[in-house]
C-alpha cells in the first residue's frame, strides 16, 4: 500500500499570555487558579489546572475573594472592604472586573493573542475594514478591532454582556469609535445580513458549547455550528483578512475548529493556524491551558 501525503498538515500552536502590570496568575494547581486583578487577588475553581499548587496555604488564603462551590450552591465571598467591580489596564484596553455568578471576571486575558492578531491584521490591510464580533460577550475581540482602526459590528445574545462591553469601549477611550452594539441571535442576525447583502472582511465569533439567544433561541453547538459557518461564509467580502473561532469548554479540539476553518475559507487562499490559548504564571513560567483556536488570514 502507499502511503500519500496529506494535503495539509495543521499548524498546531500555543500562544501563552505573559504577566503585565495590572494582571497575573500568581498560581494555580489542584483545580483552581490564583490571580491579580491590579491590587485585587481573586480565587476560583479551574478545571485544568491538574497539578500541585507552588504558592503557601497562607498566600492563598490571604485571596480578596474567592467563588465557592458547594452542592446547592455558588457564589463569590468578599474580604471587607473588598470592591465588586474595579477597573485595570491590560493589552492596551481598559476593563471593568466583575465576578460574575458563572465565576467569570469579564476578562479572558488568554485572548490577548488573538487580539494582537486581529490588530496586526487590520492595521496591514491598509485600507478599510469591516470586523464582526459574534457571541461577543465583554467586548475584547472589537475594542482590539476598532483601537486599530476598523468599523465594528457587535452581536450579543446578553442585555448585560453588551452594557459591560459599551462600558469596556467608554474605559479605552473608545466610545466614539464606529461600533455598533447588537442586541440580536448570532444566527438570526447573519440570515439578515445575508438577505441585505452585508460583508465583513474580518469574522471572529465565540460560539459557546450551549445557551440561548435574547429570545430564547436555542443553541448547541454540536447541532448549529455547521449551520452558522455557511452563514458566516455567505457573509464574507470579496477579500477577507482573517477569520476566528474560539472554543472556551466546548470539548472539542482545534484541529476539529481548524478542519472547518478550511472548508470554510477554501478558494481563498491564505493560511491557517490552530492550537491552544493559555496564560503563563509569573512565578514558575507554567501555562495553564485556557482554551482553543483556530485562525486564518490571507
Amino acid at each position: 500500500m502507499t502511503e500519500t501525503t496529506p494535503k495539509h498538515l495543521p499548524t498546531l500552536a500555543i500562544h501563552a499570555t505573559a504577566p503585565e502590570l495590572d494582571y497575573e496568575l500568581l498560581d494555580s494547581g489542584e483545580g483552581e487558579k490564583l490571580e491579580r486583578y491590579g491590587d485585587i487577588v481573586l480565587s476560583r475553581p479551574d478545571p485544568q489546572a491538574l497539578w500541585r499548587k507552588t504558592l503557601p496555604v497562607e498566600r492563598w488564603a490571604a485571596a480578596h475573594a474567592r467563588f465557592v462551590r458547594s452542592s446547592n450552591s455558588a457564589h463569590w465571598t468578599f474580604e471587607a472592604g473588598t470592591p465588586d467591580r474595579w477597573n485595570i489596564s491590560f493589552a492596551g484596553l481598559r476593563f471593568l472586573i466583575k465576578p460574575s455568578a458563572f465565576k467569570h471576571t469579564g476578562l479572558f486575558p488568554e485572548q490577548k493573542n488573538n487580539w494582537d492578531f486581529i490588530a496586526r491584521s487590520v492595521r496591514s490591510a491598509k485600507r478599510p475594514v469591516r470586523v464582526l464580533n459574534l457571541f461577543g460577550y465583554t467586548g475584547g475581540a472589537t475594542l482590539a478591532a476598532a483601537q486599530a482602526g476598523a468599523e465594528v459590528v457587535h452581536v450579543d445574545g446578553s442585555k448585560s454582556a453588551i452594557g459591560w462591553a459599551r462600558e469596556n469601549a467608554k474605559l479605552s477611550g473608545l466610545e466614539a469609535a464606529p461600533i455598533r452594539w447588537l442586541l440580536d441571535d448570532a444566527r438570526a442576525f447573519l440570515i439578515r445580513e445575508k438577505k441585505r447583502g452585508n460583508h465583513y472582511d474580518g469574522i471572529v465569533m465565540d460560539p459557546p458549547a450551549f445557551g440561548h439567544g435574547p429570545n430564547k433561541e436555542l443553541w448547541k453547538i454540536e447541532e448549529h455550528l455547521l449551520p452558522l459557518l455557511d452563514l458566516v461564509r455567505a457573509t464574507l467580502s470579496e477579500k477577507p483578512i482573517f477569520v476566528i473561532i474560539n472554543g472556551y469548554a466546548s470539548g472539542y479540539s482545534s484541529l476539529a475548529y481548524e478542519r472547518n476553518l478550511q472548508d470554510l475559507m477554501r478558494g481563498f487562499g491564505g493560511t491557517f493556524e490552530s492550537g491552544e490559548l493559555a496564560i503563563e504564571e509569573s512565578a514558575t513560567g507554567r501555562l495553564l491551558p485556557a482554551g482553543i483556536f483556530a485562525r486564518w488570514r490571507a
